[in-house]
């Protein structure tokens, strides 16, 4: 299956000059996303993953299913002020602009070997906080996997040092 016919590209999104990798399509198409999912989850599997991390909103929808069929724990990272508990919150810098994330204090140990899961690398920027957030936990990062990976924008680099998957690779 050839999981790139089921990403929509939409050009001139959000702003001119952007190329929108769209994943609805493949979210809503169950064969296809079963298909993902497994992809990822076997790749996790094959590093030894223990527990799944995903930041919102997408790595929500990305990482749980992927957690479920690995047969681990789901651990969400969310934006600042989301998490009703004691929290680990780091902040970072974004191409235009900076954010916060956060992670539940004691949602990892330090016997933990984390799959970071999300949609989309880009520039890296998100990813990178997240497995800092992960590392300060004290658990260890088995890997990274994407759905999608964009590298005219060298995400890789931020995350350089880790294995990571990318099921489709967009050169622009």
């Amino acid at each position: 299956m050839k999981i790139q016919d089921h990403i929509r590209v939409i050009e001139d999104f959000p702003t001119v000059g952007i190329s929108f990798k769209d994943i609805t399509p493949l979210l809503k198409d169950p064969t296809a996303f079963r298909y993902a999912v497994d992809r990822l989850a076997d790749y996790g599997n094959s590093r030894g993953a223990t527990v799944v991390v995903g930041p919102e909103a997408r790595g929500f929808a990305v990482g749980a299913p992927v957690a479920y069929a690995l047969g681990v724990g789901f651990v969400p990272v969310r934006k600042q002020g989301k998490l009703p508990d004691r929290t680990l919150s780091l902040a970072y810098d974004l191409e235009y602009g900076h954010d916060h994330v956060e992670i539940h204090a004691d949602a990892l140990a330090a016997t933990d070997r984390v799959l970071i899961v999300d949609d989309l690398l880009a520039t890296g920027g998100t990813v990178n906080a997240v497995a800092q957030l992960v590392e300060r936990s004290g658990a260890a990062i088995a890997g990274f996997g994407f759905l999608i990976e964009l590298v005219a924008l060298q995400g890789r680099v931020r995350i350089e040092g880790y294995d990571a998957l990318s099921l489709v690779r967009y050169e622009y």
